[in-house]
């Protein structure tokens, strides 16, 4: 194996990273067999694109920078990245463009599949499964080893930057950096998660504090999450006691110009400890009073506890809003604004303590650490070499050797020597989160391979890869012993451990982490609808949005439904508040569940809130973000940039005649400009049929007092005025959908973004998975955790950890 080199001082370590290149690979021209590739083509595909594209396709045009002037299929493979631009734009139907002189027939499939042809042939002689730089955790995927690891609940971001994004993904290699902030992130990191995993007997009195985000709703028909059932609004932590003893919480608020007097409920684990009476003043039952409410000493046991703040609810029936109008919650878009009587809103939690401790309690943390209890001196050091060895083995995700072991035992007796063994434990324990094997996911290569050639990963680190991609976490036992075994690597085996995964709870993480990813979740959370159009809309209503998309992608791979279905899903998942929002009748509750549509209204994705509004603006919609998002997210088409010096959209005059102009008439002003129209001819269309969603989702059909025009022309002709409609021309061309959605999730799943030499196996795993024209999701999944990407790399410089302390 090609050797890693780690001294026994590893909390200091470096990084070493040599440059790499990967050589694209040698094509040669293959002749179509019958066999491995479809029939000749009838016609000839030079003279198609010599007839159809070199217009455009040359100077001076040189439309998409693409010249084809000289376009011969025969070194086709040659320029396998230009052909694939042209088999994308082919089979989305997107060229020739709009206006432009298409060929009769099917002459362009005839070309599309002689292009496909000679490429997958010529791959399949010449497999790429390619290669990326080393990986580490990201900010989810460590919580998430952290949590296996110890059964302790952390917030990465407490320690470690934002993750850097490509392909709109956090765990793509090549923009993963090991700086030294970076480093002595993880070393704090380590440092403080193995105190607060093993605990401290010593602990100071500090007090911590937890904000509430100013967009949570504290409106009185939301309970927040965790917290007592008959309550509203307020904080809900994970928090960390360090040891057992007595403790204080305080809140701080803001809001509460209403007369009514509130009651604060302080629970710890749903166990209510204190009741608070709350007045305009801010003075506590106790007469305590000053910047914040407290209550009295509470004791806690150790350990990590759920602790809650919330006003105890005054009103089941319908919101008091209705007869007093002005009684708002700050939750409103961010506007920072309250209403003349608004009600109290919880702003902060403060967790004070210990006050005096008096020890330590066994917690499930330190259960999963101290698997042995020495209760005699001799027997001290076998119990922790025999606790390191344990822990070490399943942060490294690999059986640890005795030299590994030897070397966490010398921090053991560092920390024993200072503090007694549990101080030597944690002390190993430190040194284990802070090693390069736990924060990075190492693949190990053979030696004996020259560079740029191509070799299966070893079984245990495809079980990592296989892990991190369905579940967000390190494998679980089982996956370990399949892998020690040395069985991974059968398809057969491999295959039943990715559909045994599929069918954990834990794949929800595909729904959480992929979807809402691919799908640009995140951004919803950007858009701030004006609270002055949308009262309504808060954090807790964007929460049950996203929720609905993810719970909508887990049940397509739980089920193993057509993922078409994410186009024309006559179905989804609300719960009441979200179900309130679209308008449908007789669902109660804060639980979510399975509902089938109504009316053709929403269909898929396309019809769910969180799409539609992080596809917005704050004050109204946007044909043309919808448009776009369409366009790149689920065709994987997307349009190019402006050009520069051309106006925004938003620089559009907005009104004429001193009417106000709707959207439509906007983007028809805009789109005069012969520059912007060769784009927005094909965002608008798309973005005007999902018109009738305002800015938060729900249906209308009036902008401005003027009926919505939605009317358009899908690129390839068909007139497009509804959701419906635009879902259906889409699905006219299934294949580039699911061609798309499998590259997506390559790239998620291999780290690294999907490339051209990857096309050919993702065109085999798209025509794999059809079946009399439907393609069940989890098909999709296993048929890239079969791929050669997947299971495969190509060797390249190793990674050299080095250490200067000894």
């Amino acid at each position: 194996m090609r050797s890693i080199i780690v001294s026994s001082g590893m909390l200091g370590m470096t990084l070493t990273l040599a440059g790499e290149l990967l050589d694209r690979p040698t094509y040669e021209l293959v002749v179509s067999d019958p066999h491995e590739a479809l029939a000749a083509p009838s016609v000839d595909p030079n003279q198609v694109v010599a007839s159809a594209c070199v217009r455009c396709h040359s100077e001076p045009r040189l439309r998409g920078n693409l010249s084809l002037r000289d376009f011969d299929i025969a070194t086709a493979p040659e320029n396998a990245e230009v052909v694939e631009r042209m088999i994308r734009k082919l089979r989305a139907g997107m060229m020739p463009p709009p206006g432009a002189r298409a060929p009769a027939g099917d002459t362009l499939l005839q070309l599309v599949e002689a292009l496909e042809s000679t490429l997958d042939a010529a791959a399949q002689r010449n497999p790429n499964p390619g290669r990326r730089t080393f990986q580490r955790l990201n900010r989810r995927e460590y919580e998430y080893a952290v949590l296996g690891l110890l059964d302790l609940t952390i917030d990465a971001g407490d320690w470690l930057p934002l993750d850097q994004m490509s392909a709109n993904f956090d765990n793509i290699a090549d923009v993963q950096s090991l700086s030294p902030m970076l480093l002595e992130a993880y070393l704090n990191a380590a440092a403080d998660i193995s105190r607060m995993a093993v605990g401290d007997r010593n602990a100071s009195a500090v007090n911590v504090n937890y904000r509430r985000s100013p967009y949570q709703s504290q409106h009185p028909w939301d309970r927040v999450e965790g917290a007592p059932y008959g309550t509203r609004g307020g904080i809900v932590v994970e928090h960390v006691f360090p040891a057992d003893g007595t403790y204080q919480f305080g809140m701080t608020f803001n809001s509460g110009r209403g007369t009514r007097f509130e009651d604060i409920d302080v629970s710890v684990d749903g166990q209510r400890v204190a009741l608070l009476a709350y007045t305009r003043s801010g003075e506590a039952a106790d007469g305590r009073g000053g910047g914040a409410l407290w209550t009295g000493p509470v004791f806690v046991g150790a350990g990590q506890h759920t602790v809650s703040a919330a006003f105890v609810r005054r009103f089941d029936g319908p919101y008091e809003d209705l007869i007093r109008p002005h009684d708002w919650s700050l939750a409103g878009g961010g506007s920072g604004g309250d209403g003349i009587t608004a009600l109290p809103h919880l702003q902060d939690l403060i967790v004070g303590g210990p006050v005096e401790a008096t020890g330590i309690s066994n917690t499930p943390t330190r259960d999963k650490i101290f698997i042995c209890r020495p209760t005699r001196a001799p027997e001290e050091e076998p119990c922790a070499r025999q606790t390191i060895q344990r822990l070490a083995s399943a942060a490294y995700r690999r059986p640890v050797h005795d030299d590994e072991v030897d070397g966490m035992m010398r921090f053991y007796v560092e920390g024993q020597e200072a503090g007694g063994f549990e101080e030597g434990v944690r002390s190993a324990l430190e040194a284990i989160l802070a090693s390069p094997f736990f924060v990075l996911r190492l693949e190990r290569e053979p030696e004996s391979l020259a560079p740029g050639a191509s070799f299966e990963l070893e079984d245990l680190d495809l079980a990592s890869r296989l892990s991190f991609f369905l579940w967000g976490t390190p494998p679980d036992d089982e996956l370990i012993r399949i892998a020690e075994a040395g069985d991974l690597n059968d398809p057969k085996e491999l295959d039943r451990q990715a559909r045994r995964m599929l069918a954990d709870p834990r794949s929800g993480a595909l729904g959480t982490r992929f979807a809402a990813q691919w799908l640009r979740l995140q951004d919803l959370y950007k858009v701030r609808p004006d609270p002055n159009f949308f009262p309504n809309f808060d954090e807790t209503l964007a929460d049950a949005m996203r929720r609905e998309t993810e719970m909508f992608f887990n049940h397509l791979v739980r089920e193993n439904r057509d993922a078409l279905e994410l186009f024309s899903g006559q179905y989804t998942f609300v719960n009441e508040r979200l179900a309130t929002h679209y308008g449908m009748k007789g669902i109660a509750g804060r639980h979510f569940r399975k509902v089938a549509y109504t009316d053709d209204v929403r269909s898929g994705v396309l019809g769910q809130g969180s799409v539609l509004v992080l596809t917005s603006l704050a004050n109204r919609t946007s044909p043309v973000l919808r448009g776009k998002w369409v366009m790149e997210v689920l065709m994987g088409t997307p349009p190019p940039p402006p050009p520069p010096g051309i106006p925004d959209l938003e620089e559009t005059v907005g009104m004429r005649d001193g009417v106000r102009l709707t959207t439509r008439e906007r983007m028809e002003l805009h789109r005069a400009n012969p520059t912007c129209n060769a784009c927005h001819r094909f965002m608008d269309p798309i973005g005007l049929a999902l018109d009738n969603f305002d800015v938060t989702g729900q249906w209308r059909v009036r902008e401005n007092g003027m009926g919505l025009d939605t009317r358009g022309e899908f690129y390839d002709g068909t007139m497009i005025e509804t959701p419906r409609q635009l879902a259906d021309a889409l699905l006219r061309r299934p294949v580039p959908l699911m061609r798309n959605l499998t590259e997506n999730l390559m790239a998620y799943a291999i780290a690294r973004r999907a490339e051209y030499y990857d096309q050919p196996r993702i065109r085999e795993i798209v025509a794999d998975a059809e079946d009399e024209g439907t393609y069940r999701l989890a098909d999709l999944i296993v048929g890239v955790v079969q791929s050669d990407a997947f299971r495969m790399k190509r060797t390249g410089n190793s990674a050299v950890f080095e250490d200067g302390a000894n």
